[in-house]
């Protein structure tokens, strides 16, 4: 055991002897293998909708949490009411090496994340997974103490690659996945078999559409066609009050000789709006993508903006957070916009309060493809906006731009909101009929704008 070690060791002591405590037995307490934590803090997640959830998102805060000083090897999270692992064979063993969960008892350790989200080098969330049923209170443990053994297989990924020569960002579940040909407006992609194949696509500069030879087949295909929509999700801004049908994007500005419905990529990074990208965080269980919206020159307006774009293990959406840094519009009377593309059928398109599903078969045809051989109708792809009920969104369909479905949001004090898009396609292996994605989406609807609670009690020392 080195100096450095038990410096952190003593710290660590140090915090949980000067936070309120209490004195614990020791029949109910974790141990894997001779992992035996002598800390812990008991939470109880409510579910206040009566719904089961699954694979539900749980995100702890640093500044709510009562121990602030952590280190990812110095966090075992425990669901009590999960089965413990049995011990490992040598078979088992000879696999995963010395970093394999040993035998447990009290419960099974399951994954989590602390995520550095502003990338100051401190943790700002602690992110795991759960089940819980309809009206349900679930007490979990955070155990508190260094090991060294769990392994975290991934069930989402982002990257950002030169894609046919262009930087793009890309970020997956399992069962679909989204990226940014266009910097502000989503391309979807779906799989036939649950699998990671952003890397594979980038590093490999694989075509992503059905059909191609030498393209493994499950690798799945782009389903959504973009062009100059707002594809399967994407920004704007709403201008002119009076012009209901009038939308602003960043990548359509008023350069002379460029027309709008020419205009898919901007003039150039000097003059004209220009884009970074960034990975934020990157599995097992969520995984961000940053974009950066600069040097916006509507026309009407100076804006530039930040959007983090988020894909969670298990599940076939991606959550979007929307933050202003300069919003500067030459006169009053500016909304926010989110959209998704719509379905020209309008018996495709479901709507409700906060809500727009559009539904339908789609070609999945390479645009670029001048000899036509890379086309491939799909029964069904299902695309879907859903904007929390606390912004008020009110419902637009607007002609402009290859028609769209829009939400208006008023201009929030903090200039942000947020949004999230869904997918599935029926070449997909869930979620995969119109009235399945319908019912997914309606229900994550309701999680999304539910969140589970989260209350702590004060940490506990075993006896």
């Amino acid at each position: 055991m080195n100096i450095k070690f038990l410096s952190h060791l003593f710290c660590f002591i140090i915090l949980m002897l000067a936070l309120p405590t209490q004195v614990s037995g020791q029949n109910d307490w974790y141990t894997e293998g001779d992992f035996k934590p002598s800390q812990r803090i008991r939470i109880t997640l409510h579910n206040s909708l009566n719904i089961d959830r699954k694979d539900c998102p749980v995100a702890i805060t640093r500044d709510g949490f009562p121990v602030k000083k952590l280190h990812e090897m110095w966090v075992t999270v425990v669901d009590p009411s999960l089965p413990p692992k049995a011990k490992p064979t040598d078979e088992e063993l000879s696999f995963v090496g010395g970093h394999g969960i040993r035998e447990e008892s009290n419960g099974h350790q399951v994954f989590y994340q602390l995520d550095d989200l502003d990338k100051d080098g401190v943790w700002d969330e602690l992110f795991f997974q759960t089940d819980i049923k309809a009206n349900q209170s679930k007490v979990m443990y955070i155990y508190f103490g260094f090991s060294g053994r769990g392994w975290n297989p991934f069930g989402t990924y982002a990257t950002i690659g030169s894609y046919c020569r262009h930087q793009i960002a890309w970020w997956e579940s399992e069962n679909i996945g989204w990226k940014l040909w266009f910097p502000t407006s989503v391309d979807m992609y779906g799989k036939r078999k649950p699998h990671l194949i952003s890397q594979v696509m980038c590093i490999g500069n694989l075509c992503g559409y059905s059909g191609i030879p030498k393209v493994n087949w499950e690798y799945g295909s782009d389903i959504m066609r973009v062009s100059n929509s707002f594809g399967a999700g994407g920004i704007g801004l709403l201008e002119f009050p009076d012009k209901p049908d009038s939308v602003s994007l960043p990548r359509f500005t008023p350069f002379e000789g460029t027309k709008i419905s020419e205009a898919n990529f901007n003039e150039d990074q000097i003059t004209d709006t220009r884009y970074a990208f960034e990975v934020i965080v990157n599995g097992p269980l969520r995984s961000t993508i940053r974009v950066k919206t600069m040097n916006w020159n509507s026309g009407n307006g100076f804006y530039e903006l930040t959007q983090d774009y988020t894909s969670y293990t298990r599940q076939n959406y991606s959550t979007c957070k929307v933050k202003y840094s300069r919003f500067m519009p030459h006169h009053n009377g500016v909304s926010f916009a989110c959209g998704i593309r719509a379905n020209e059928n309008e018996k495709e398109n479901h709507i409700e309060k906060g809500i727009v599903i559009r539904m339908g078969e789609e070609l999945a045809a390479d645009p670029d493809d001048d000899l036509g051989l890379r086309s491939h109708k799909v029964d069904f792809v299902g695309t879907a906006l859903v904007v929390k009920d606390k912004y008020n969104p009110e419902y637009r369909k607007i002609k402009s731009f290859a028609e769209n479905h829009i939400f208006k949001i008023d201009v929030t004090p903090d200039l942000s909101f947020e949004y999230l898009i869904a997918g599935a396609w029926s070449e997909g292996v869930v979620y995969n009929t119109p009235e399945l994605f319908k019912a997914y989406v309606k229900k994550t609807a309701q999680e999304y704008n539910h969140p589970v609670t989260i209350a702590y009690q004060v940490p506990e020392v075993k006896k």
